[in-house]
């Protein structure tokens, strides 16, 4: 691992690399990364079996590999291939012959060479750099050989070195670049760092401003859910109060509604938006790495650079964070509802309560009066019952008069009818509180 960590696979590059040259530079970025990023490596050996570059001159990992040909001609070809996080892109470097000093723009001129087609994500830039050891050619040269309203130039580096650009596509779509890496000093790894730079600079660039149409569309949609959750808050502030289950119910499904939309809408912009902040870092540290100094007649390239994307990446952070708000303020009025219902439903339940209460005291009150009429249901009977007994024993002549005895046992019956009624309400009782629980019935085990 750690062997991995301090590995620099780009340094032994440098010896094969020179000025004059022309680069042709590639970046796309990847819809799918985990996918697409493997799909790219095997795209690039592709390209390398293609141009038949040797197996002694390749090398290839697991996000980065370099192929170098030499062409009977004497010219010579490094393709690069890199894979970032989020974009993969090409480095192609041609050398003419040596002797053979001047390069141009436009295509590459080695034999045989050409770019495969690719469908991995989309492009990001192009650009065509031609880099020679020469001074720096005037201006009306220049102007003819970059497209674009106005020149932008700086000195870099040690100040022999001077980059001039247009940050305009020509007729291939490709912006260019002129770099003079100066007489004085030419070294491999100083052409390496300036192309290096300039890539990093219009990849990042590129990157910030590909998601502005949809910031632009994100922007609308997120004014024209503001405006909606400020309508739906003063009219659930206004009528809370008095509102019933239905209308709390209705404004439950749209704020939920909203809020499902516009989590789908923060999950989409968090995605696509959250790697600003990064790339506008390192676009300003590559820019302060070049050590930029003027370069008269020309404006600096960092004039063009930031001027395209400043407040770019903050304007991003400052739209999620209106959504975060939007999103709170969404899940706060839900809640406030709620509770609303949640408060109702207590009300409710407490009514219901206090009617199975009523409902209780009368069933009490009418259990009484019930038990009252028993005693004197059965009171009745048992009278009944010995007015027949005593007819009989008067008719033995064992009692002078039944009618008496019979008017002298009806408070007897009385008493006895209100002791059954005692002692049966007693037995029953102690029966139900002294039930045993019903045992568990175990599944038989199969």
């Amino acid at each position: 691992m750690l062997r991995k960590l301090h590995e620099r696979p780009q340094i032994p590059l440098t010896k094969w690399l020179r000025a004059p040259a022309h680069v042709h530079y590639k970046a796309f970025r990847m819809t799918d990364p985990p996918t697409q990023r493997p799909a790219s490596r095997a795209e690039f050996q592709s390209l390398l079996e293609m141009l038949n570059v040797p197996a002694e001159t390749t090398l290839l990992r697991d996000t980065f590999g370099y192929g170098i040909k030499n062409a009977q001609s004497g010219d010579r070809l490094v393709v690069l291939w890199q894979a970032h996080t989020e974009y993969y892109n090409y480095q192609i470097w041609h050398f003419p012959p040596s002797g053979h000093d001047r390069v141009a723009f436009g295509p590459l001129t080695f034999p045989g060479y050409r770019f495969p087609g690719t469908n991995l994500g989309t492009e990001v830039c192009r650009l065509d750099i031609v880099l020679t050891p020469e001074a720096l050619p005037s201006r009306e040269y220049l102007r003819e050989l970059l497209p674009g309203p106005m020149l932008y130039g700086s000195r870099i580096l040690d100040d022999h070195a001077s980059v001039i650009g247009s940050f305009t596509p020509d007729d291939y779509g490709r912006e260019r670049y002129w770099v003079t890496a100066g007489t004085s000093r030419s070294d491999a790894a100083q052409l390496k760092d300036i192309v290096d730079a300039i890539v990093r600079i219009e990849t990042y660039y590129h990157l910030l401003l590909m998601q502005k149409p949809l910031f632009s569309a994100a922007i609308d949609q997120v004014y024209k859910f503001e405006q909606v959750h400020l309508k739906q808050r003063e009219i659930i502030t206004d009528h809370i109060g008095h509102a019933d289950s239905q209308a709390l119910q209705r404004w439950l499904n749209s704020l939920t509604q909203d809020l499902l939309k516009t989590n789908r809408m923060a999950g989409k912009l968090h995605f696509e938006l959250s790697a600003s902040v990064p790339y506008d870092k390192i676009l300003h540290s590559t820019l302060g790495s070049l050590l930029e100094k003027p370069l008269e007649p020309y404006r600096p390239l960092s004039d063009y650079v930031l001027s395209g994307i400043t407040g770019v990446a903050e304007g991003y952070q400052q739209l999620l964070r209106r959504i975060d708000t939007l999103r709170g303020g969404f899940e706060g009025i839900i809640s406030i509802i709620r509770t609303r219902v949640d408060l109702i439903v207590e009300a409710q339940n407490l009514a219901l309560l206090q009617s199975v209460d009523k409902t209780t005291k009368n069933q009490v009150i009418l259990q009484h009066t019930v038990e009252g009429l028993s005693v004197i249901v059965i009171a009745y009977y048992l009278s009944g019952l010995a007015g027949y007994v005593f007819k009989g024993l008067s008719e033995l002549g064992w009692i002078a008069n039944h009618n008496l005895a019979s008017a002298i046992f009806v408070p007897i019956a009385i008493g006895l009818a209100f002791a059954i009624t005692v002692v049966s309400k007693k037995i029953l009782h102690k029966k139900l509180i002294g039930r045993p629980p019903a045992p568990k019935v175990e599944k038989p085990e199969e």
